[in-house]
């Protein structure tokens, strides 16, 4: 009956035992152990690549540090249609990593000057180098926004990356976000979630060199944004980037999902928040990306 197996999850969870049937010895059978969830494991010290003509196989690869919710997908699907640009769905290189298994492995690859690091480095140039040669084209562009939490590392792993930077007003990534799951996160806990994001977004700003690009003014005037990605890219200029079709993975979770993106063309963005409804964790974050005075 529900109303026992209801019973029998609460004193599982707040006694460890539950009721059951009296077998041979009448002992009540004590509930399994809780899974615990596995530690994060912290980031290996890293560095640049000792010897980066044989160590690296991927040239200036490009990286769209963005928030969530940002413009990222649309962005990265106008730089897709370019014929010398191949920008795939979120790959999330930065979570592809190495154990050595053994103290023997470790000991060997130390003795060969690589720590963990360096073998992760190697893994995500190999993946994306793959990526990019089968793809037929020139240059690489990765788009994952949680990799605004890695913009050192990044830049550590390819000292010649380029790195485009994609703002957008900090109210819209809020609700955009929250309209994204509405009954994962509240719209206050989507401001701060989001917030971290705009944050680390900032931090790589500060740090890296690149060109910054808002997504009202991509929307509002694509050529005219677009032009000036490929000059900062060093690519002719492609009208492909204005009608750039349906991306070729529209999935949660690799990057926006929505009608408007499956479009296939640049449409206009929502209309900016007006500023007594700006929420008031998110007030400074406007002002330093310019979008409050």
């Amino acid at each position: 009956m529900e109303w026992q197996r209801t019973i029998n999850g609460a004193l599982a969870r707040y006694t460890g035992f539950q009721l059951n049937r009296v077998g041979k010895t009448g002992q009540p059978v004590k509930a399994p152990e809780p899974v615990k969830t596995p530690e994060k494991r912290p980031d290996a010290p890293f560095r640049p690549p000792a010897d980066p003509e044989n160590d690296r196989l991927l040239t200036a690869p490009v990286f769209i540090i963005s928030p969530v919710r940002s413009g990222s997908t649309l962005l990265r699907s106008m730089l897709n249609a370019h014929p010398d640009l191949h920008a795939p769905h979120e790959l999330h290189v930065r979570r592809l990593s190495v154990d050595f298994g053994t103290s023997l492995a470790e000991k060997a690859m130390a003795a060969l000057g690589h720590n963990r690091a360096d073998l992760e480095h190697l893994l995500w140039d190999r993946v994306l180098h793959r990526e990019l040669v089968r793809s037929g084209k020139r240059h690489i562009v990765e788009k994952t926004p949680a990799n605004a939490f890695a913009y050192e590392r990044l830049a550590a792993c390819w000292p010649d990356a380029r790195f485009v930077f994609l703002l957008r007003h900090p109210a819209s990534i809020a609700t955009s976000w929250h309209e994204a799951s509405p009954g994962r996160r509240t719209a206050e806990e989507a401001a701060q979630d989001a917030l971290r994001y705009m944050k680390a977004v900032q931090r790589a700003r500060a740090a890296l060199p690149g060109l910054t690009v808002r997504y009202e003014e991509l929307t509002a005037e694509p050529e005219k944004i677009g032009r000036a990605i490929c000059d900062f890219l060093n690519v002719p200029w492609a009208p492909e980037l204005l009608s750039y079709g349906t991306p070729d993975v529209v999935k949660k979770g690799l990057g926006d999902w929505k009608d408007k993106i499956r479009s296939g063309a640049v449409q206009q963005g929502r209309d900016l928040p007006r500023p007594e409804e700006i929420p008031a964790s998110l007030r400074s974050m406007c002002q330093t990306w310019e979008y409050l005075p």
